[in-house]
C-alpha cells in the first residue's frame, strides 16, 4: 500500500509539474515577490496532495517566535520536504544554493526565478563574500534568506558539521537568526521514493540577536537549540 501511495504521489507531482513549470518561465517579468508568491503555488499544491495522498501533515511549533524584521533561517536538513513546505510556513524565502544548479536547462531556470542566493561553494572566502552581497540586498528587499548549515541532508538521528556561512552573513547584516528542527526525514527521507504517513513537527526558536557577536558564537547557540531540540522530536 505504502508503494502504491508514494507511486501515485509522484505521478500525479510529475503531470502537475510538466505545465506549471512552463507557467513559471512565462513569470519571469513579474518583480520578485509576487512571482515568488505565485511560483509558490507549486509548492502549496504538493504538500497538500503529500497530505491526501500519502497521508503527511505537518504541525508548527513557536510561529510567535518570528520576529518582524526579515532574518536568517538556519534549518535542520532531512530531505526535499522542507524545501517546499517552508515555502508556505516563513515568509517569502531566499535559498542559499550551488551556483552551477542554475545552468541546468529549465530547472535552472526557474530556480533562478525564486530569487535565490548562487554562490561558488569551491571558491572559499570569495564564496563568502558572494554570499554577504547577494544576502544583504535579499534582506533589504524583504526575503528572509533560508541557509542549511550542515550543507547537506542528513538522516534521521544524524548530525553533520555546521558550516559558518549562514551565521556569518547575518553577523555581517546585523540581521537575527531564526533556529529550525524538523523531523521530516521520518515520513519523506532523503533520497527514498516510499513515503511514510505521519505527522511531521516543524519547531521554530526564539530569534538569536547577531549585532555585536562573533559569526561562530551565534554558530554555537544555533547548533545547540537544533541538536537539542532533535533529541526531542
Amino acid at each position: 500500500m505504502l508503494f502504491i501511495r508514494s507511486l501515485l504521489f509522484f505521478l500525479i507531482k510529475t503531470v502537475l509539474t510538466i505545465p506549471f513549470s512552463l507557467l513559471i518561465l512565462l513569470a519571469a517579468p513579474i518583480p520578485a515577490l509576487p512571482r515568488y508568491r505565485f511560483i509558490t503555488i507549486w509548492g502549496r499544491v504538493v504538500i497538500w496532495l503529500a497530505r491526501w495522498v500519502v497521508g503527511i501533515r505537518f504541525r508548527v511549533e513557536g510561529r510567535e517566535n518570528l520576529p518582524q524584521e526579515p532574518a536568517v533561517v538556519l534549518a535542520k536538513h532531512q530531505s526535499a520536504w522542507e524545501t517546499i513546505a517552508f515555502q508556505q510556513i516563513f515568509p517569502p524565502l531566499s535559498f542559499v544554493l550551488k551556483k552551477n544548479l542554475l545552468h541546468i536547462p529549465f530547472f535552472g531556470w526557474g530556480l533562478a526565478l525564486f530569487s535565490p542566493i548562487a554562490i561558488d561553494r569551491g571558491a572559499g572566502r570569495e564564496a563568502l563574500k558572494q554570499l554577504e552581497a547577494q544576502g544583504r540586498e535579499r534582506l533589504a528587499s524583504g526575503f528572509w534568506v533560508l541557509v542549511f548549515p550542515e550543507g547537506t541532508r542528513m538522516g534521521v538521528g544524524e548530525k553533520g558539521n555546521y558550516q559558518v556561512g549562514g551565521a556569518w552573513l547575518a553577523a555581517k547584516c546585523g540581521a537575527p537568526v531564526v533556529p529550525v528542527a524538523h523531523n521530516a526525514g521520518r515520513c519523506w527521507p532523503k533520497n527514498a521514493f516510499i513515503k511514510r504517513p505521519g505527522e511531521i513537527t516543524v519547531v521554530i526558536g526564539p530569534s538569536i540577536p547577531t549585532q555585536g557577536r562573533r559569526p561562530a558564537q551565534v554558530l554555537a547557540d544555533v547548533e545547540a537549540w537544533i541538536e537539542t531540540t532533535m533529541r526531542r522530536l
